[in-house]
Formats: structure tokens, C-alpha cells, sequence
């Protein structure tokens, strides 16, 4: 070979690296299965749970607003039918962000909570269905249901059930890490442990959390038992003395991964209202 050819050789390969390495950069999103119909598409934001069915798609959240191509893009690749429904698990931004594409094209679906949350904080695309305690879409053969069980991650959080597949999608009411309670929105401690003991009366064996890797049913309940846990711990600092200014520090413990300061999410954002929450029930 040449010094030319070489050269061209060598120029073609690198310019074919740099477009590679341009697309992964532009891309932000995966898609993994889940069962038999059942897609997760994971990355920032909320992980999206995505249902295909013969007649249509139903999304579960759909992420940031610079999310909805990639996100159509990514359905594309595992159906052909288009998404013609949305049901989001509660109101943050990183879990609704793409509703102004998809209130385009699809129904979206919230708990009336959630929606009255999103008005209050001027959020594009609030959606135009809601309902109360419990709701179904049937599409193509397949149900999907959404329940509300009561108060946890906010006052509007959806557990959203595949009855077919034994699969929850949780949203935040589920976490792979420390969870943020949103006091500001309702959220509340007590309420969540009662949720998720709902939760647990479905027949599911498989989890989608809001953020994190897919849960079995072992792993949901660890995750209730930990709350209790805090709640627990909370309640002896406070009875012990503590003030809520000593609170992020004092709560910190070994045997509880959340309250962990190496985690920050649940010391740093949740602390004051959990504790103001535990001293009210101690009064």
C-alpha cells in the first residue's frame, strides 16, 4: 500500500470513529426488554416503560423534553404502531417532560393529583384525562392499569400495573437509591409505607422503579422495609432530643444505606420535612 492510500485509508477510519463517537454522544437512551410486550427505556430521567401491543403503543412517563424523538425513535425499533397513550406515574418534570410532543399524537393520563400538581407549576402539557383510585387502558388484547394507593413520593404518585406480564411500574414510588420525599407536593413518609404495602397485594414478581435497575418483588420489599426503617430511626432521634438542625447529621447510621452521607439525595432534600413530619406524629 502506498503512502497515499495509507494516508486515506487512515483519514477514513478516523473520520469513521468521530461520527461514531459524535451519534453515542447524541445519544442518550437505551431500550431493554422486559418480558414478552414489555420494554424499558432506560438513561436520564425517569425510566420509561413502553407496552407494545398490535394496535398501538402505551407509554409509561417519557422523560425530558429534548427526549421525544429519541424516545419515538427508540419504540420504532421494537413496534410499528404508534404510541396512542401515556400514563404518567406522577408530576416531576423528568418523568413528564416530553407531554408537549406526545399530547400531540397520544392521550395522556394522570392521577387528578398529579395533573392539579403540574397546573400549580405551570408545566407544559398537563393531561387531559385523569382519574380518582383506579383505570385501565385496553389496547390490542392487553390491559394496563393505573391505581392510586394514597400518599409516598408526592400526593399523586400512579402504580402502574401489567396484569398480563406480573410487572409494576413504580416510578419514584420505587428507587434504586435513597428516594426524595416531595413535601412540597403532599409526599409524606408514613403514607408511602402504606402505599407500597399496597403495592404488594398485586401479583407482580417483576418492578420497573422510577430510577434504577429492574426489582423482583424481594427487592420491593426491602425497600419498604428500609422506610420503616428510617421512620423508625427518625422517631428515636427525635425522642432522644434531637433538634432538626442536628437531624442531617444524627441520622446518618452504618446500617442504613439511605441515610448514608456518601448518597446526599435523602440527607440533603428530605431531611427537614421527614423530620417535621415524624415530630407531628409524636406529638
Amino acid at each position: 500500500m502506498d503512502r497515499f492510500t495509507y494516508s486515506k485509508t487512515i483519514g477514513a477510519f478516523v473520520l469513521c470513529a468521530l461520527i461514531s463517537l459524535q451519534i453515542s454522544a447524541q445519544s442518550e437512551l437505551t431500550i431493554e426488554p422486559v418480558k414478552d410486550g414489555l420494554y424499558m427505556i432506560v438513561g436520564p430521567g425517569g425510566n420509561v416503560g413502553v407496552r407494545v401491543t398490535p394496535e398501538g403503543v402505551i407509554l409509561i412517563d417519557d422523560k425530558f423534553p429534548r427526549n421525544f424523538d429519541e424516545i419515538q425513535s427508540l419504540v420504532a425499533s421494537v413496534s410499528d404502531e404508534p404510541v396512542k397513550y401515556v400514563i404518567n406515574s406522577h408530576h416531576h418534570g423528568d418523568h413528564t417532560g416530553s407531554n408537549a410532543g406526545y399530547i400531540q399524537i397520544a392521550e395522556i393520563i394522570a392521577h387528578k393529583n398529579a395533573r392539579d400538581n403540574m397546573l400549580r407549576g405551570n408545566q407544559d402539557a398537563p393531561p387531559r384525562l385523569v382519574y380518582s383510585q383506579e383505570t385501565s387502558v385496553f389496547l390490542g388484547g392487553a390491559e394496563v392499569r393505573a391505581y392510586y394507593m394514597g400518599t409516598g413520593h408526592t400526593n399523586g404518585d400512579s402504580v402502574i400495573y401489567f396484569p398480563d406480564l406480573k410487572t409494576v411500574h413504580g416510578g419514584d414510588l420505587l428507587h434504586g437509591i435513597a428516594p426524595f420525599i416531595d413535601y412540597a407536593n403532599g409526599g409524606s413518609s408514613r403514607g408511602w409505607v402504606s402505599t407500597i404495602n399496597g403495592m404488594l397485594e398485586l401479583d407482580f414478581d417483576t418492578a420497573i422503579p422510577g430510577h434504577g435497575a429492574l426489582m423482583d418483588r424481594r427487592d420491593v420489599l426491602a425497600f419498604r422495609n428500609q422506610m420503616e426503617a428510617v421512620r423508625d430511626h427518625m422517631k428515636a432521634l427525635i425522642r432522644d432530643g434531637t433538634t432538626a438542625e442536628q437531624a442531617p447529621e444524627m441520622i446518618q447510621n452504618p446500617d442504613l444505606s439511605w441515610t448514608q452521607a456518601a448518597d446526599g439525595l435523602f440527607m440533603q432534600r428530605s431531611v427537614p420535612g421527614f423530620y417535621a413530619e415524624i415530630a407531628r406524629e409524636l406529638e
